[in-house]
């Protein structure tokens, strides 16, 4: 698949006022810091598309991009973020969860998972809750380049065997870097198959 253009679209808290479900749509959310706004500025080749920052909480809203006028990214708040107030976490959290379990045409979420790290309580727990709510989901390990190739591909299998503790089967995953775009081709690849799927519906 080649984007071509890359449009944000509007900025919410709410799912009733998400843009009317008419194209297919995928999710993207992980912990904070996870480099999801450097990874989404990646996959659509557009370098400010999503907001970049240091300080993690920077997305707090159910931000919509449309892409070739064809599917619609979304871009999530993180969740984990033990800097922001209990109230806001809660506020978070339920508009997430809302939008999750009520978005008709979305086809995929993508957790991302940073893939220099053990696997951690938070992500494992926000992974089953969407297996028990029966949303689909694939897994985006990001940061690649931050390590080396053999370390990163250790940190992924051993992740994948803290899941097969619980999951009789792990859903597909990407491994990717933001700054050599590895992984780029292989998730526009799976969108742009599910995206055939959605049009025969």
């Amino acid at each position: 698949m080649k984007i071509i253009q890359a449009t944000f679209i509007q900025s919410n808290t709410d799912y009733k006022a998400c843009p009317a479900p008419e194209k297919p749509e995928y999710a993207f959310i992980g912990r904070s810091n996870v480099g999801k706004s450097s990874l989404i500025n990646m996959l659509t080749g557009h370098p400010n598309l999503a907001k970049t920052s240091q300080k993690p909480g920077k997305t707090q809203l159910i931000n919509h991009f449309l892409i070739n006028d064809e599917w619609y990214l979304v871009d999530l708040p993180g969740y984990g973020w033990a800097q922001a107030s209990k109230a806001d976490r809660e506020k978070w959290d339920t508009m997430i969860r809302q939008y999750l379990l009520q978005r008709t045409n979305l086809l995929c979420v993508f957790v991302l998972i940073d893939s220099r790290h053990e696997a951690q309580k938070v992500d494992l727990e926000f992974m089953e809750w969407l297996g028990k709510s029966e949303i689909p989901f694939s897994i985006i390990f990001t940061k690649a380049d931050k390590q080396t190739k053999s370390k990163t591909q250790l940190h992924v299998e051993q992740y994948i065997q803290k899941m097969l503790e619980q999951w009789e089967e792990v859903p597909s995953y990407f491994v990717t870097s933001s700054v050599s775009r590895d992984g780029r081709d292989e998730i526009l690849k799976f969108i742009d198959s599910l995206n055939k799927t959605y049009k025969k519906i």
